[in-house]
């Protein structure tokens, strides 16, 4: 079955005085998801009348400044440049990605509720502790369950035979669940299952309810 993509766009007016330009640094770059990618341009134009330099590039994704997923390539790409990132949208999915991966700080600005504020430090550093914990107990885990979604972009079949072969070289256990769209209640029903690696979307993993699941990027295989 083929599937078509159809990005929805936000068409409504944009309150750029809603965005707080003294609580930003003078060199930014602007980050952003899809729905949002027509309002960039009439944002990055207010950020340099008002004294600001803005940068906005591409990596994987079609359009400059734009997030996917777990993909920040766009804001990677540019964080020597800046000293720090606004990132327009809603959530705090994609811009803690993008605190984590460049280690800048980030500005959020929902252009649909006009709400502006600063990531709370003390929240990506929750986090980070989260992440290191579950690292050890994956690493002392003997049986490993690998989930593996069948839906278009997230499908990493070929990436999760490599992640078996490589754990089961360190004496692992492992089992690969394929799956369209993740029951997490399923999970349960595996009880062997000592610890889980996420290879679909990384909400799974970074739910914080999900304390025996890691996703795929934060394996390290040289431990």
């Amino acid at each position: 079955m083929k599937a078509i993509f159809i990005p929805t766009k936000y068409i409504g007016e944009v309150d750029l005085g809603k965005i707080q330009l003294d609580k930003l640094p003078n060199k930014l770059g602007l980050a952003t998801t899809a729905q949002f990618l027509d309002k960039t341009t009439e944002i990055k134009q207010y950020l340099e009348k008002n004294d600001k330099e803005v940068f906005i590039d591409k990596d994987k994704q079609r359009n400059g400044g734009q997030l996917l997923g777990c993909d920040v390539g766009a804001a990677t790409k540019i964080q020597d440049k800046v000293d720090a990132f606004l990132y327009v949208g809603s959530g705090e999915f994609h811009p803690l990605g993008v605190a984590l991966q460049t280690k800048k700080e980030v500005f959020t600005f929902n252009p649909v509720s006009g709400v502006f504020f600063k990531l709370d430090e003390k929240e990506i550093e929750d986090y980070k502790k989260i992440r290191k914990v579950k690292c050890v107990r994956f690493l002392h885990a003997d049986n490993i369950g690998i989930l593996v979604s069948t839906k278009p972009g997230q499908n990493s079949y070929k990436k999760a035979l490599e992640i078996k072969e490589k754990l089961e070289e360190k004496g692992k256990n492992c089992f690969i669940f394929v799956f369209d769209t993740l029951d997490a209640n399923e999970m349960e029903n595996f009880p062997f299952v000592d610890f889980w690696v996420n290879t679909a979307c990384p909400r799974i993993a970074g739910d914080k309810d999900k304390k025996n699941v890691i996703d795929v990027g934060e394996l390290e295989f040289d431990k």
